[in-house]
């Protein structure tokens, strides 16, 4: 007997809508018309990672090149995965293969912890995934203010298990830092521009900005009448001013989107910060001025390609999929 089809991309959004209606794996199958463990099988995969056949034994890292492995994980603190490979010489290894080995040797010193989150925001977060169920998120402007600092990150990357975090050398003026804005859509990456150095970021500055920057690129946009606009709840963002005047510039009503309170992990933006500023800090750079650190910004993002920013807004679904299995708690991608 020969292997029936996968699902289909329609499928698959089909099935995200259905789990967003509540409606039960057994009652989607009926619907769709395919075998029951099908549908249990894709919604049990987008949220649970698959159980290795091997049960995690590691395969193909002898124990030189895990010595080789520890010694530069060792040495190069802080670091991702692939660099610390690097430095070992094993490159060409997996993203997911390098991380299974580090996470027998080290573990991932994050650069912030979450808020806990209440019984009301976790009931926001699934009223605005009900919502959303049947968006096209590939329509969807994903924005957000990023802060890059002259020293480098705060201590994000591998560290090697008893190891102490490293101190990294301070300006003596205080650490400078660089704010700035951008967005994703599609395939797309918008900006970076930068925000005025010293300007606090009210709303009526946020509406200026958006005014000089935003503004130009969204009225030569060939579909802009299709763009959902997203912004966090940040006061400036919320603002009744903000609101006001972005209605003025013509987006208003559903095309922007109601974003749920204490939601970083539901922004694929949060990810390219990730991705971008491991290129701009690459082999532990640090910045003398902020001029330097801006010219790097603008440059690594321009290395990001389009594939990448693919990838991050195509995990809607799977996000909303993770956060109504987990009833509204926070989802990890």
């Amino acid at each position: 007997m020969g292997k029936k089809k996968d699902l289909s991309a329609a499928e698959k959004s089909e099935i995200v809508q259905c789990l967003g209606r509540g409606m039960k794996t057994l009652d989607i199958s009926r619907k769709l018309k395919r075998d029951h463990r099908t549908i249990k099988t894709f919604v049990a995969d987008s949220v649970h990672r698959r159980v290795r056949a091997d049960k995690g034994t590691l395969r193909k890292i002898s124990a030189r090149s895990m010595n080789r492995i520890k010694r530069a994980a060792a040495k190069i603190p802080l670091h991702s995965s692939k660099q610390i490979f690097e430095a070992a010489g094993a490159s060409g290894v997996p993203r997911t293969s390098r991380c299974r080995v580090l996470k027998s040797l080290a573990t991932v010193h994050r650069l912030s912890i979450w808020p806990p989150l209440t019984n009301a925001h976790k009931q926001k977060r699934l009223h605005w995934a009900k919502k959303y169920m049947k968006t096209n998120f590939q329509t969807v402007l994903f924005t957000a203010e990023c802060c890059a600092t002259l020293d480098g990150p705060e201590g994000c990357g591998w560290l090697v298990d008893g190891h102490p975090v490293p101190t990294r050398l301070q300006c003596q003026q205080g650490c400078g830092e660089v704010m700035f804005w951008a967005g994703i859509m599609g395939r797309e990456l918008v900006g970076p521009f930068r925000v005025p150095e010293g300007v606090k970021i009210t709303s009526a500055k946020y509406v200026e900005f958006l005014t000089d920057h935003f503004l130009p690129w969204y009225r030569n946009y060939a579909f802009c009448n299709k763009i959902i606009f997203m912004h966090d709840n940040a006061p400036s963002h919320a603002a009744k001013n903000t609101s006001a005047s972005m209605a003025a510039m013509g987006i208003k009503g559903a095309k922007v989107m109601v974003w749920p309170p204490s939601s970083p992990d539901l922004n694929p933006i949060e990810n390219l910060w990730s991705i971008l500023k491991q290129k701009i800090y690459e082999g532990g750079r640090q910045f003398t001025s902020k001029q330097q650190l801006w010219e790097a910004i603008v440059t690594s993002c321009k290395q990001i390609e389009a594939q990448t920013v693919q990838k991050l807004t195509s995990s809607m679904d799977a996000r909303l999929v993770k956060l109504l299995s987990n009833k509204g708690s926070y989802v990890k991608m």
